[in-house]
């Protein structure tokens, strides 16, 4: 969320800013959102001003006897006793129209973000590895699932509909792996904290991470109002919701291993064949919690976090910088990683690494301390997936398959494995 005094204050960068992200001016309309809205705040308090003044001169002429006096000022604080409560309304009103316009506003982009539409616009930052050189063709995931008699689609949609995915086996197996793996490599090494956290969470949560009001249609709700989250980013980040930390103790760094809901509503045709895009799968995410100074730096590194998961899996990739039309509505910069599906030939995202700046701290009311400072400031926040544990397990499969159909495990998982090296048709 955006501050309105710094839109009042730099109304042409921002409109700029948004231009960058393809949307119309805003500046002119808030402005004068927040101008009417000042208005009604000094009338409120002129009239409150007014009717306790009245109110104690009432007293003050009845002690001198003054009768019609007294009144006169009595009828006056009836009137505002009437008029008081429809001016605060109006303030109501006015300022939940400006604060519905300031949620919906995405975040301001970095300067050195790339300017452009869509995902055509995005920049290579740099690429790892190479892509595997084989004799043998290469084959999709769900081909080489389903000819392992390990992943089953039929059975996931007699049990819950399209976009989900039945695994068995040492498929499920691989799969539980990839996320330990990635969780241990987390904590162990980079600092982590992991977390397990609720599935379920209120309004606010996804109020403070971005999601509501917003992207709703997004989300699956729950019949007594909660919402299945569609990332641990949201209860990750909204630990710290309301609280005011001490600057010495930043940054927080929290990873946690959960499953993800997602509707995909707007997703409508868009890989409905086998696993890429499913209503429920697991995702490793990384959440850090920092001052304003350090959040660069500290994107930079969550995402060498993130990237050294495909290097100890062995996986070619490149690291996309986004572009202001391709962004997501929370952050100021984003880097992309795309691993390399040769079932495909091309590449896919897995996993996403964001800054946010004070955005969601704004929403969260999430604030830090200097030790020597009297106030505060909103802390910056990050996410980054560390990574989607489905598009791993794709990867793994198309990467490393072999030229009998069955799939090797790559060296780095055979301690979570039980001694299972290679995945072969299920008996």
């Amino acid at each position: 969320m955006l501050d309105i005094k710094w839109i009042r204050d730099n109304a042409e960068a921002f409109d700029a800013a948004l231009a960058k992200r393809g949307l119309e001016p805003l500046a002119q309309t808030l402005i004068a959102l927040d101008e009417k809205r000042r208005a009604i705040i000094l009338k409120v308090q002129e009239m409150q001003s007014r009717r306790n003044a009245a109110s104690k001169d009432i007293g003050a002429a009845m002690a001198q006897k003054n009768s019609e006096l007294a009144e006169k000022l009595k009828a006056e604080v009836a009137e505002l006793k009437t008029t008081l409560p429809a001016a605060e309304e109006e303030e109501r009103v006015v300022s939940g129209e400006l604060n519905d316009h300031l949620v919906r506003i995405p975040n301001i982009p970095l300067d050195d973000v790339p300017v452009g539409k869509d995902e055509h616009d995005n920049v290579v930052r740099h690429v790892v590895g190479h892509k595997p050189g084989w004799n043998h063709p290469a084959r999709e995931h769900f081909e080489i699932g389903e000819g392992l008699g390990l992943m089953d689609f039929d059975r996931a949609a007699k049990l819950s509909g399209s976009r989900f995915t039945v695994l068995t086996g040492q498929l499920a197996k691989l799969e539980r792996a990839l996320g330990q793996f990635m969780l241990d490599l987390h904590t162990r090494e980079h600092g982590y904290t992991e977390v397990s956290s609720p599935l379920m969470v209120r309004d606010e949560a996804m109020f403070g991470t971005g999601q509501l009001p917003k992207f709703a249609e997004d989300l699956f709700r729950t019949t007594d109002g909660r919402w299945l989250i569609p990332t641990a980013e949201v209860t990750l980040t909204n630990l710290v919701s309301g609280e005011i930390l001490e600057q010495e103790k930043l940054p927080l760094r929290f990873t946690a291993l959960t499953p993800s809901f997602r509707s995909e509503a707007g997703s409508a045709g868009r890989d409905t064949r086998g696993m890429l895009r499913q209503h429920q799968f697991w995702k490793c995410e990384l959440v850090s919690i920092t001052d304003a100074e350090s959040a660069i730096a500290e994107h930079e590194r969550m995402t060498e976090c993130a990237e050294k998961v495909l290097k100890l899996l062995g996986l070619h990739f490149r690291t996309m910088t986004l572009c202001t039309g391709d962004m997501g509505f929370g952050a100021r910069k984003t880097y992309d990683i795309e691993v390399w599906l040769p079932g495909q030939d091309t590449y896919r995202e897995i996993s996403s690494c964001s800054v946010c700046g004070d955005f969601q701290a704004r929403r969260m009311n999430a604030r830090y301390r200097g030790k020597d400072d009297k106030g505060t400031k909103f802390v910056h926040t990050l996410n980054g997936s560390g990574i989607a544990v489905g598009r791993a397990l794709i990867a793994v499969l198309e990467n490393y398959l072999n030229e009998d159909g069955s799939v090797s495990v790559p060296d780095v998982l055979l301690p979570y494995m039980g001694g299972v090296t290679r995945i072969e048709k299920a008996l």
